[in-house]
């Protein structure tokens, strides 16, 4: 295969001021150079031509004068230790902060530092006042009569911290799996709710649990929980509908229809497998119903003050909920009149959906009230945190906010990941990314909604690939995984948003930051009190032996395993080899007897550091289950997160990498594994009082003692 041409100084130049990396370092710490075509590509998706010298040597000169062009960036961001920008007017500026308040407070600080560059403005720093109050604001510039204004955003510096707290630790769940008498063949907010006040009861202070992202209403379902149609809204197929208030102004006939439903749901739980479908079918039917019953005037008033609260975003929401279900689910098949919003033709369509665009909007406010009540019951039960909720790195190409925010996001790119050790054909997730350009003019705003919409009803936010941050792996659209790069984003203003919403929401925050991760990142995140992740499967030294406990930083969220990994049972018997082999997932030139003997030597190193702790193991799988939690509880990680899959000594992972159809990726319940293999779907109302997840309690409870 012939070497494709590298880019040249010129492009270099240009990839570089739109943050488009030329090259990069590798799993294995080896430098990559990018493609001048693939550079090309995704400077195309920003909006830059550099399809040829002169066109490269155009957007080049206006790249470098951009800065001397602009009166002020689009986004000013104010930290305790970032308080000034730079303006350029004609004339000194006068300038003022409007507050999101409504108060207009004077800059009074303004300095001219340069003269005026050829063609452009003099140029002067301006110190913000130390007492504006968090929150999102304007800034506007005065320039002898010609107004111009900027998002300002005031933030601390740091997101809330976890020092007070000692060391804590809580249950890790995918909530999808955790299926109780009441449920309906998946997990729903109110076996959340019982899971956070029997975990707290049991001395427990967190409670993580998978994305609850909105998922799109058409089937067939989508199983994934990390592609889903909207990061904004939450997912409606976990309502608990026998927990909605208006159930008990149904009619009788009504009544015993949801009764019979409700059953219905209750034999899904018997399923070896989820079968989503079968169970939105039940739950449309029956909220259908609960809806069509109406409400008191009080519920009524409450409604309408969510719906009126949540604004446009909700409104485009339930506005492509009601077109998805006419149309299709893939809103870029629809008309063309329809794809756009703010369309007149889709506000005539909204108007003749009226029925059904109200019908989605109070689907979630009912999962507000039901996620709301899932956080009271933690906290009544003493936890000192409460729910942690996972927040997915993007949302599918086709759904709701890729619809609603198509002039932030790359929609001809996806996002993934180049080749590594495990992948040789890099990583394809199949989420456009946000355009960081865009991102910047409109003061975040996309970004700041979607936390918001995360930690509204939380003590705390997971990021799932964090260092999305600071830099994302486009793909541009029709091109392998092998032909993407890196795009860099503005990590300082992102961290910065995020402190400020962790702190107005008052909840902690963990990054994954597993993987390639670019240096500084941990330092950066530490600096903001941001944990990183320390996963016991990759927490090794150089010599490939495991880190003791006492080894682990502070500020990390300490577990065995993820949700991409083997279980610790899974490790113990091989398992999640067999089944890679099976699907021929090992890798180029791995061989099934290559891998195993790399398991053989990790478990034996594994036994020496149990060993070393004095934590004495049988070589019995089921052992491990118990051994693993303690050794992690001594660590001096200050979170730690417990899998109940581990102790209830499940085999199975709930998603293999790589994989789509061929492995039952986010479909498995939570089940024990029998000791002929068979693996036996267990009920939460069973799983509270199993011998393994007490054992497990003990030890936490020992280790780790609340206060």
């Amino acid at each position: 295969m012939a070497e494709r041409p590298l880019p040249d100084p010129a492009l270099a130049r240009l990839a570089e001021a739109h943050g488009v990396m030329t090259h990069y370092d590798d799993w294995a710490d080896e430098r990559v150079d990018v493609p001048a075509e693939t550079v090309v590509a995704v400077l195309r998706l920003l909006g830059v031509d550099a399809s040829s010298d002169e066109s490269v040597a155009a957007a080049l000169h206006d790249a470098e004068s951009a800065a001397s062009r602009r009166v002020v960036d689009p986004t000013v961001v104010v930290t305790p230790g970032r308080r000034t920008t730079t303006v350029r007017t004609e004339t000194v500026p006068i300038l003022r902060v409007e507050t999101d308040a409504g108060a207009s407070v004077p800059v009074t600080s303004v300095v001219a530092t340069a003269a005026a560059p050829q063609g452009g403005r003099p140029a002067y720093v301006v110190s913000l006042p130390d007492d504006l109050p968090l929150g999102y604001h304007r800034l506007v510039v005065d320039d002898g009569g010609v107004v111009t204004t900027a998002h300002l955003v005031v933030a601390p510096d740091r997101c809330p911290g976890t020092e007070h707290l000692g060391r804590v630790w809580g249950w890790m769940v995918q909530l999808y799996a955790v299926r109780s008498s009441g449920s309906w063949g998946v997990g729903d907010y109110a076996d959340l709710a019982a899971l956070a006040r029997w975990s707290g009861a049991s001395g427990a202070d967190l409670l993580l649990c998978n994305p609850l992202h909105a998922a799109a209403p058409p089937l067939p379902q989508v199983d994934s929980p990390y592609s889903p149609s909207s990061r904004r809204f939450r997912h409606a197929g976990s309502i608990r509908v026998t927990d909605i208030p208006e159930l008990a102004r149904l009619d009788p006939t009504a009544r015993a229809r949801v009764d019979r439903l409700a059953q219905d749901g209750a034999d899904l739980n018997a399923t070896d497998l989820l079968d989503r479908d079968a169970t939105a079918r039940l739950q449309r039917e029956a909220l259908e119903l609960v809806h069509a019953a109406g409400r008191s005037a009080q519920r009524e008033a409450a409604f309408a003050s969510y719906r009126a609260a949540q604004g446009r975003s909700l409104e485009d929401f339930a506005r492509w909920c009601a077109l998805a279900e006419r149309h299709g689910a893939d809103w870029t098949a629809w008309p063309e009149p329809l794809r756009r919003p703010d369309s007149p033709e889709v506000a005539a369509a909204a108007a003749g959906l009226s029925d059904q665009v109200g019908f989605h909007a109070w689907l979630q406010w009912v999962c507000d009230e039901q996620l709301a009540a899932a956080q009271a019951a933690a906290q009544e039960a003493g936890q000192r945190i409460g729910i942690v909720h996972d927040l997915a790195v993007g949302v599918s190409q086709t759904g709701a906010d890729a619809w609603a925010l198509q002039d932030v996001l790359a929609l001809d790119a996806t996002v993934g990941a180049p080749p590594d050790s495990f992948n040789q054909r890099g990583q394809d997730w199949a989420l456009p990314p946000m355009r960081p350009d865009r991102l910047a003019e409109s003061g975040y705003a996309a970004f700041r909604e979607v936390l918001r919409s995360v930690l509204r009803h939380a003590g705390g936010i997971r990021i799932d690939h964090a260092m999305g941050l600071f830099r994302l792996y486009w793909i541009p659209a029709g091109r392998p995984a092998t032909d993407g790069t890196y795009v860099r984003y503005p990590a300082d203003d992102l961290l910065a948003v995020l402190a400020l919403e962790s702190h107005l929401a008052g909840a902690v925050v963990v990054a994954e930051d597993l993987g390639t991760v670019e240096a500084g990142v941990p330092e950066a995140l530490a600096e903001r009190h941001i944990h990183g992740s320390a996963v016991l499967w990759f927490a090794k030294g150089d010599d490939g032996a495991y880190l003791p406990p006492a080894a682990y930083r502070e500020d990390t969220f300490a577990s065995v395993t993820t949700h991409d990994l083997p279980t610790a049972r899974g490790f113990w018997t091989g398992e999640p080899t067999r089944v890679r082999a099976q699907l021929h997932q090992l890798g180029a030139g791995r061989t099934e007897a290559d891998q195993r003997a790399e398991d053989d030597e990790d478990r034996r190193r594994l036994l020496d550091l149990l060993r070393a702790e004095g934590l004495d193991h049988s070589g019995d799988a089921a052992d491990l289950g118990l051994a693993l939690p303690e050794l992690l509880a001594r660590s001096s990680s200050r979170l730690l997160g417990l899998s109940l899959a581990d102790a209830l000594g499940e085999v199975r992972q709930p998603n293999l990498p790589g994989t789509t159809d061929e492995y039952p990726n986010w479909r498995l319940p939570l089940a024990e594994t029998r000791p002929d293999g068979v693996a036996r779907p267990l009920l939460l109302d069973d799983i509270v009082t199993h011998p393994g997840v007490r054992r497990v309690i003990e030890i936490a409870t020992r280790e780790r003692p609340r206060p």
